[in-house]
This record gives structure tokens, C-alpha cells and sequence, in this order.
């Protein structure tokens, strides 16, 4: 039986590979604080605060499996320090965001990546960790560089923002379409990879991302899984911003919403992915999955990114 440890594990995607690994037959252990939630049924949580000194005491042994899902230094290098010499196979969780350039449509694993210069900012943090994780692991590494990932659970709203406010209905303040894209991970499509990936020990890095839609197609495949009947008003980039809505996530956001200049972020290549054995379910079951998650978690709760139903009719007012 594969033992399977993972850092982390009690949250949203922690949650959704720990489920895939136990069902995969593994052994599996999460090693986390647990306040994001509890461990899965069948999955055993090893509480521990993994800046404490012995944070790594109660899971001893060797392991096959290591799945890092932090990028902190604080908390990846100690990690590093107590277990590689433990592990036959380690996967750290990163992300597209370690690019240097977004403006190249199509840039695959061996575009230039940012200086990691300031570990607080995201994209520092996550290169600093994947050097990290090279100079300690080498052979037995396999980066997952991420895209958005979405789905069940989002706790970020990045995606299901969308769903849930087409499927209220009404005038709904959209961005300009033209020349943007939608590249997206289902949460439990990467859980999967991830899990797969680490029992065939793939050393390799990977951009863990889905097919590329036009964000026009986006829009129109959203309408018709929500039943909308409502109205899509467009706005140019412009007109938003003097309103001051954000791009892409956030308060007072519009999700998926990036600068025309960052198109690539949202094409880039993923058929490493797929030769890997990666797959990529349907955008149209994504949406389906997501809308039944934002009924049942409830359409008018407080978000963490999009425009609340006052914002949005202040910028319809204001532009009128």
C-alpha cells in the first residue's frame, strides 16, 4: 500500500487530493493545524502548527509519497529538512502565477520565471519554493504548476461568482470580451493528476491547466447552464476602472477579468499535462458542478471576490 503523506490537506484542495489518494487505496496522513476543517473519513490528521519546533515528530517513517501544498519558506524548508531524505517521491503544488511574462499566448514550462527577490509576495514565494524543493529533492520532484483552479468548494469566488449571478437573473455587469480568454483546472481533475502522478513518480514540471476557451464562450455556455434570461451589459476596460472595479479577483472585482496585455495568463500550454495523463473534464460540467455548489451554499452570501448587488447597480447607474 502506497503511504501517503500531505502537508497541509484540511482545505479546499488539500481536502479534494487527500479524497483522491484514499480512494486511489492509499494510506494517507495530513499533517496540518486542522482549522481549515477536518480530515476526510479515512484519512488520519496529524495535528501540528508546522512552524513549531518537532512539527514533524508524529509522522515518522519512510514515506512514497510527500505532497507539499505550502510555499511559504517559513514552513517549506523545515518540511525539506525533516522529511526528503524520508520520501521516494515528492510533489510540491505551485503555480502558473511564477512567471516572469503573461503577454505570449501558448508558453509552456521553460518560460522565464520571476527573480524571487521578495519571499511576501506570491509569485517570489512560489519560485523560492520550487528552487527550494529542486536543490533538496532533485529526481524525485514533480512541480504541478496550477492554472485557476475551480470548482465545489471555491472558497475564492475567482469562478463560481459567474454561475451564481447568472442564475439571479437581471442586468449583469460583465467586461468587454474581446481578445480575452478562460483557462481553468477542476479542483478534483488536479487532485486526480496529482495523485496519479506521484505513484508513477513523475519527476517532471508540469502547467496543471484545462483547455482554452474565449472568455465570449465562456459567457455563453454560463447563460445557458444557468437558464439566464437576464442581460449581459459590456463594459470597456475603461469605463470599469473609473468606476473602480478590479480585474480578476477580490472586493469590487470582476472575476476572470484580466488586462487585455495578460492574455497569456489564460492560454497557457498544458499538453505536458495531458502526455502525462492528465484529463480535462468538459467546462460545461465544471459550470454544472460549480452552479449545484453555489445553490447549495447559497447565491446572495457574502463573497470574497465580485461585485455585490449595490456595486453592481451603482456601476449600471453611473454609466447609464
Amino acid at each position: 500500500m502506497t503511504r501517503t503523506l500531505i502537508l497541509g490537506g484540511t482545505g479546499w484542495l488539500g481536502s479534494s487530493v487527500a479524497r483522491a489518494a484514499r480512494d486511489s487505496g492509499d494510506e494517507v496522513v495530513c499533517l496540518a493545524r486542522g482549522e481549515s476543517g477536518p480530515a476526510p473519513d479515512g484519512v488520519k490528521l496529524v495535528r501540528a502548527d508546522r512552524l513549531a519546533p518537532g512539527a514533524y515528530e508524529n509522522v515518522p517513517g519512510e514515506w512514497d509519497e510527500v505532497i507539499e501544498l505550502a510555499y511559504e519558506p517559513e514552513l517549506v524548508r523545515p518540511a525539506l529538512d525533516a522529511l526528503a531524505q524520508r520520501a521516494a517521491h515528492w510533489t510540491l503544488i505551485s503555480s502558473v502565477s511564477v512567471y516572469a511574462h503573461n503577454e505570449t499566448p501558448g508558453a509552456d514550462e521553460t518560460a522565464e520565471l520571476v527573480e524571487p527577490a521578495d519571499p511576501r509576495q506570491y509569485p517570489d514565494a512560489k519560485v523560492a519554493a520550487e528552487q527550494a524543493s529542486l536543490n533538496r529533492v532533485g529526481e524525485r520532484l514533480l512541480i504541478a504548476r496550477p492554472g485557476l483552479i475551480v470548482g465545489p468548494g471555491d472558497p475564492s469566488d475567482r469562478f463560481g461568482y459567474w454561475p451564481a449571478r447568472l442564475a439571479r437573473g437581471g442586468r449583469v455587469v460583465v467586461p468587454d470580451t474581446t481578445d480575452r480568454f478562460v483557462q481553468v483546472i477542476d479542483v478534483d481533475d488536479l487532485a486526480q493528476w496529482v495523485v496519479a502522478a506521484g505513484h508513477e513518480q513523475h519527476a517532471h514540471t508540469v502547467n496543471a491547466v484545462g483547455s482554452v476557451h474565449s472568455l465570449a464562450d465562456f459567457f455563453q455556455l454560463a447563460c445557458a447552464v444557468t437558464g439566464f434570461e437576464g442581460e449581459l451589459v459590456a463594459f470597456q476596460d475603461d469605463v470599469l476602472m473609473s468606476q473602480n472595479v478590479n480585474f480578476w479577483a477580490g472586493p469590487r472585482s470582476l472575476p476572470l477579468w484580466l488586462p487585455v496585455e495578460a492574455r497569456g495568463f489564460m492560454q497557457r500550454d498544458g499538453s505536458a499535462f495531458l502526455e502525462l495523463g492528465g484529463a480535462v473534464r468538459s467546462l460545461k460540467e465544471t459550470l454544472s458542478r460549480t452552479l449545484e455548489d453555489e445553490l447549495n451554499r447559497g447565491l446572495d452570501r457574502e463573497r470574497q471576490s465580485g461585485l455585490t448587488a449595490s456595486e453592481e447597480a451603482e456601476v449600471l447607474r453611473a454609466t447609464r
